[in-house]
């Protein structure tokens, strides 16, 4: 394209919301030097570390403090500036508080992170800070003396009214007016935090973004319908829109629209969708919201807002359904949880329960009929912490994370510090040219990015029609990938050979002094289509590294044996590519084995399941059928899509 077209486009361009103006320019910008397209939405200098081939960056955008009613009411007391503080390396402190109010535990993590959100749930932050202000309307109500006297009580009862029933409680006044009123000095709060921690220097070491989590639940089944919101820079609306005031995801983002991405100005959002794995089956069902068909208008919108899905949190991954003797990727049975909701404990997960994999696929075949797809999202992960330390997702240093675990609130937990089943978490990652809020928030909307269980393994994919089989060993490999390919989150162009090329490669987590990464055993692409006939297939294919290395780990001393890698790189060729089928393609990078949080604190505490004399108290998971020792950690990478031309 050249110039005179592009300046052609101009006045168009400036007719447009920030957000309809970026994606513009970013179709009027492709096969252009990312370089000569740098701007930015809000005053700050250029990143002296500048890669037109992109880095990666490590961070966390699901993150809860003292404003989160369930943070709250298990004690939790660190503010939105605390958190970011922590993921820049500071020594947090976390509950249980001692009577001069000193924490006894604390947290730090063994490396920084890139970048952060605080996300608590725009729902009830109005009620907490009513709640632990004595000169606010509402302090003295009978609802604010239970959330004082008997937290637990408040959890229950609170989060039923706002996140089931949609219902303010009744010291918010007839319209809620005076919960909205005292949800502005905490968004506030978070707004200024982030700023204070944006580094808007060329030196460019942290971002933090402004955004919040959604919080509606299925009433009938309590299916979770969770989301977080990202907003690109400071300019946000003049409140988070919550589940009470949009209970409904379309009308979260007619709401967004209205409120931020479709308004004059450099306002600008996305939404990422958590814990499909505890939705049953709500969170992507095929339908629309109020369970009529799905139309081109619904896809529409929910493939602008929703570009990413969280595969990894705290409570659970969602990638695909595990289930002994029958389904064939044993890969599958990490980290999945007993359960397919967050209300009613005794259903256990199905096929249908909202794992991604499926839904990527069913997203293919909705866009049969549609026209659109509407689950076409990019990867990440993150912790979804509920004691406001972003990033801690280390195996070695897990003390919970009390999203939905046993609260320690006055006593330092014996045992094991969470629920058995629940795990640290995630990382998402990034790949942008700069650590600035524009780079790192266009790569989420182009969904080049990926996530971990923790690890901070380095993860890329490429598609192309050409690629060299060599191409891992040619020094310009990232050069040539970009330009005669496409990265992970992007769709394969037209078929112009008999099969597709994939170049993937990853780097192990190198670890910190004392506490080296684990080496990677393999690297699998999974393929999964859709045929003529509208039947769902997939494949798991390793396609470098040896999944027969014998690594292990002994669990008694979580000490790891035998063999891996460093780094691994291949050209894969599909070779039962069918150019009239729809596909997409993600790597998923695994570990040697090695122990899981549970072991490790198990073994701390010197657990002999043949000795029931050394089980002490919290400690009677150690020894649990369903206790699981030994994990693989991993990354997975965003998708690569191929659409049959026309």
């Amino acid at each position: 394209m050249g110039i005179k077209r592009k300046q052609a486009w101009l006045p168009v361009l400036l007719a447009l919301s920030w957000a309809q103006a970026v994606d513009a320019a970013a179709e009027l910008n492709h096969g252009f030097s990312e370089k000569t397209a740098r701007q930015y939405s809000e005053s700050r200098e250029p990143c002296t570390r500048y890669d037109e081939h992109r880095q990666a960056f490590y961070g966390d955008l699901h993150v809860h403090t003292r404003y989160s009613l369930d943070a709250s009411t298990q004690g939790t007391q660190t503010t939105p500036d605390q958190a970011y503080r922590f993921a820049r390396g500071e020594k947090v402190g976390i509950q249980p508080w001692g009577e001069n109010g000193d924490a006894m535990r604390s947290l730090q993590l063994s490396q920084p992170l890139d970048f952060a959100m605080v996300s608590d749930h725009a729902e009830l932050i109005g009620e907490v800070k009513m709640c632990n202000t004595p000169d606010m309307d509402g302090y003295g109500s009978w609802q604010c003396l239970l959330y004082r006297h008997f937290p637990r009580g408040a959890f229950y009862l609170f989060n039923y009214m706002a996140t089931m029933k949609a219902s303010h409680l009744g010291m918010c006044g007839d319209d809620g007016a005076l919960c909205r009123a005292a949800s502005l000095a905490p968004w506030k709060e978070m707004q200024e935090a982030a700023e204070q921690h944006y580094d808007r220097s060329s030196d460019c070491r942290f971002t933090a973004f402004v955004g919040y989590e959604w919080t509606g639940m299925q009433p009938d089944s309590g299916g979770n319908l969770h989301r977080n919101i990202v907003f690109r820079n400071e300019n946000v609306p003049y409140l988070p829109a919550s589940f009470i005031d949009t209970p409904q995801a379309k009308k979260l983002w007619l709401s967004l629209g209205s409120e931020c991405n479709d308004k004059e100005g450099s306002c600008d959002s996305l939404v990422i969708p958590h814990n499909s794995n505890l939705s049953a089956g709500y969170m992507f069902s095929g339908l629309a919201d109020d369970g009529t068909a799905m139309t081109r208008e619904y896809a529409e919108l929910r493939n602008r807002y929703e570009p990413l899905a969280e595969i990894m949190q705290h409570k659970g991954a969602s990638e695909c359904f595990y289930e002994a003797g029958v389904t064939r990727d044993e890969l599958c049975a990490f980290e999945q949880q007993p359960t397919d909701n967050i209300a009613v404990y005794d259903n256990p997960p199905k096929p249908t329960t909202g794992f991604l994999r499926s839904v990527l696929s069913e997203g293919m075949a909705l866009e049969q009929s549609l026209g659109v797809n509407p689950y076409k999202y990019g990867i990440i992960a993150s912790t979804d912490t509920h004691l406001g330390t972003p990033g801690a997702a280390e195996e070695h240093k897990f003390l919970g994370h009390g999203g939905a675990g046993v609260p320690a609130r006055d006593e330092v937990p014996p045992g094991l510090p969470d629920k058995l089943e629940y795990n640290p978490g995630g990382l998402a990652v990034v790949w942008a040219a700069e650590n600035s809020r524009d780079a790192l928030f266009d790569a989420m909307r182009r969904k080049e990015v990926y996530g971990t269980s923790g690890p901070r393994i380095e993860s890329r994919l490429f598609g192309g029609w050409n690629y060299s089989d060599n191409l891992c060993a040619d020094p310009d490999l990232l050069a040539k990938a970009y330009a005669t390919g496409v990265p992970m989150g992007s769709d394969l162009p037209p078929a112009s050979a008999q099969a597709p090329k994939f170049v993937v490669f990853a780097n192990r987590d190198a670890g910190v002094e004392g506490f080296p990464g684990s080496a990677l055993q393999r690297i699998q692409i999974i393929k999964g289509w859709v045929d003529q006939a509208g039947d769902h297939h997939e494949r798991v294919v390793d396609v470098a590294g040896d999944a027969n290395n014998g690594a292990s780990v002994d669990i008694h001393s979580c000490e790891t044996r035998g063999s891996g890698f460093a780094s691994l790189c291949t050209v894969w060729t599909d070779d039962t590519f069918n150019a009239q089928e729809q596909a997409y393609y993600y790597s998923r990078v695994v570990e040697n084995p090695s122990c899981r949080w549970s072991q490790r604190i198990c073994n701390a505490h010197a657990v002999d399941c043949g000795n029931p004399d050394s089980i002490g108290e919290g400690l009677e998971g150690c020894c649990a059928q369903e206790h699981r020792p030994v994990i693989q950690e991993r990354a997975w990478s965003s998708p690569i899509w191929y659409r049959p031309a026309g």
